[in-house]
C-alpha cells in the first residue's frame, strides 16, 4: 500500500492556487486561511482545514474515495491529487458543474461527479475506502457507515450550527466503528436527514 508523503501533500497545499476555485468578490482573499463564500450559502474551507483533515484520511492511490459536498472542487482536488478514484457528490446543480470545469481544467480525470443528496453518499459505487464529508451533520450519517468499507476511515464534522467537532471514524474488519475526535471546527450544514436541523 503507497501511503500519502506528507511532503509532497505539504508541496502540493503549498502550491495550488486557491483562487481558482473562487469565482465572486472574495477572489482577492483566495491567500486568507480562512473560509470563504462561494454562493448559495455555501463556503470554500480555509486551506489549513483542507490540508489537516487530508492528512487525516491516510489517502494511497490505490484507494476509492467518496467526498460529500463537492463545493468549489478545492478540497476534491487534494482528494484526486493523492487517491486513486474519487466520487463526489454535490447537492447544487450550479456549483457541481463549476467544478468539473475547473477539476477538468486542472487535467483531473480521476473524478466521478454527481448531483444530489449527499448525506445518502453513492450506493452505487460503495464501498469505499476513504470518505471525506466537507459539510456539518447532526449525527454521523448511517448511509456513510454502511458505505465505508471494513478497515476504512472516514472524517465528518458533527454538531450544531456554529459549532461541531470533527470525528475520525474507523471501522474495523469486524464492521464496528471507533470514533476520534480531532478537534472543534465550522461548517455548513449538510443538507437532508442527516443535518443538524432534523
Amino acid at each position: 500500500m503507497d501511503f500519502l508523503n506528507h511532503n509532497e501533500l505539504y508541496h502540493f497545499f503549498k502550491n495550488l492556487d486557491r483562487s481558482q476555485f473562487i469565482d465572486n468578490d472574495y477572489k482577492k482573499y483566495a491567500d486568507y486561511d480562512e473560509a470563504l463564500p462561494i454562493g448559495f450559502e455555501q463556503t470554500i474551507s480555509q486551506p489549513s482545514l483542507v490540508y489537516g483533515m487530508t492528512q487525516k484520511l491516510d489517502l494511497g492511490k490505490d484507494l476509492k474515495v467518496l467526498e460529500i459536498g463537492t463545493g468549489s472542487g478545492y478540497q476534491t482536488a487534494f482528494l484526486a491529487e493523492f487517491a486513486g478514484q474519487v466520487y463526489t457528490v454535490e447537492k447544487i446543480d450550479e456549483l457541481s458543474l463549476k467544478a468539473q470545469e475547473r477539476l477538468h481544467k486542472l487535467g483531473y480525470n480521476n473524478i466521478h461527479f454527481k448531483v444530489g443528496n449527499g448525506s445518502e453518499g453513492w450506493k452505487e459505487n460503495a464501498p469505499y475506502d476513504r470518505i471525506m464529508v466537507t459539510a456539518a451533520a447532526g449525527k454521523i450519517p448511517d448511509p456513510l457507515v454502511e458505505q465505508l468499507k471494513p478497515g476504512g476511515k472516514m472524517i465528518v464534522p458533527v454538531g450544531e450550527k456554529g459549532r461541531q467537532e470533527l470525528l475520525a471514524i474507523q471501522k474495523d474488519d469486524q464492521g464496528r466503528v471507533n470514533k476520534k475526535s480531532l478537534g472543534e471546527v465550522v461548517f455548513v450544514e449538510l443538507k437532508g436527514e442527516y443535518g443538524w436541523k432534523s
